[in-house]
């Protein structure tokens, strides 16, 4: 064979092989690499769980401690706002799971909110912030309350020298930040804050991690009901929710139903301009939402129990038997973490 010994001719075969195998493993490896991260990072190795849609909230994060107590003092200083009435706890008090627990928010002046506001528990872990998302980061998301002529009505230069007046807030901004007290550390300590606000160790999240007998047997059939109707397709991961759009009223006109459809109705339409985007919202997160009436985005909806019936009806198309709701409404109270190592 042209003077090619048969073993050349097998080696001349396998050169390519091998070649064709070593780049299948090293793009198989990239390919491993570049799956998107977690959304936050946890400070030690998470314990396994069983494979299901909704995954435990982390035990521990990584979180500048320093920027947490500074952006704890600054989430309840009514000076934030322009007339020194309102903080940004007003709207999301902490001893009521992150709410105010009124359809819409109250406002400087007593003005009204366009939106119901949602719990500041577990917003590190949206995907975006606001129930239209127009804000990707829970910094970008501070700036909009405090601005607003609705909400805080301050100004950001105002803000600033009223922090500088107190000895306290110099201190704790210039042992932090170089430049000492400023808007983007303003928002970057509050921020932090904000991502300490996570509720592990619910029961459920222990059931998660393995122990069977940390949720009862109705529970676990509440929540095999909650994901045989599809409701976990838009309430999943760390969140339970969070992590996607959905259009409020997919199998009948909720809107309609409901009447006197406002501008916020519009939802992230209001955002982007796109007709596809018309009466699209950020699927709440469900993780304490036996604490956070009243619900959906016009906080239109006072319990658990009307809100299953409501997405049974508009999101699934089904009607709902009342063993289904209230099978379910156990499941979600399995839902309910701790703060701080204690229940909320």
């Amino acid at each position: 064979m042209n003077g090619i010994s048969l073993g050349q001719l097998r080696g001349i075969i396998l050169i390519p092989i091998l070649l064709f195998c070593t780049i299948a493993v090293l793009l198989w490896q990239q390919s491993r690499q570049s799956e998107t991260p977690p959304i936050v990072q946890v400070a030690q190795p998470v314990a396994s769980f069983i494979d299901e849609p909704i995954h435990p909230i982390p035990l521990q994060l990584d979180l500048d401690e320093k920027k947490v107590k500074l952006g704890e003092k600054l989430f309840h200083d009514p000076g934030l706002s322009g007339d020194n009435t309102i903080s940004c706890a007003s709207c999301h008090n902490l001893k009521t799971g992150g709410t105010d627990r009124l359809a819409r928010s109250v406002g400087i002046g007593g003005a009204i909110g366009d939106f119901n506001s949602p719990t500041v528990f577990n917003s590190g872990f949206n995907f975006k912030q606001f129930w239209d998302g127009r804000s990707e980061t829970l910094e970008e998301q501070i700036e909009g309350p405090v601005t607003s002529s609705i909400e805080m009505g301050a100004e950001w230069s105002d803000i600033v020298r009223k922090l500088e007046k107190s000895p306290d807030y110099v201190s704790m901004f210039s042992e932090i930040y170089p430049r000492g007290i400023e808007r983007n550390a303003i928002k970057d300590a509050i921020a932090e804050f904000m991502r300490s606000l996570y509720t592990p160790n619910s029961r459920f999240d222990k059931f998660l991690r393995g122990d069977s007998s940390a949720i009862t047997a109705a529970e676990k059939e509440g929540y095999r009901r909650f994901k045989a109707y599809g409701c976990v397709s838009c309430h999943q991961g760390v969140n339970a929710g969070g992590n996607m759009f959905q259009t409020i009223g997919v199998m009948a006109d909720y809107l309609g139903d409901r009447g006197k459809i406002t501008a916020a109705d519009e939802g992230r339409f209001n955002v982007t301009g796109d007709e596809r985007d018309r009466h699209l919202f950020k699927v709440p997160s469900l993780r304490n939402v036996a604490l956070t009436a009243p619900y959906f985005h016009d906080g239109s909806t006072e319990t658990l129990e009307a809100a299953i019936v409501i997405m049974g009806n508009y999101q699934l198309g089904r009607r709902l038997s009342s063993e289904d709701i209230n099978l379910m409404v156990e499941f979600l109270k399995t839902l309910t973490g701790e703060y701080k190592g204690k229940p909320l």
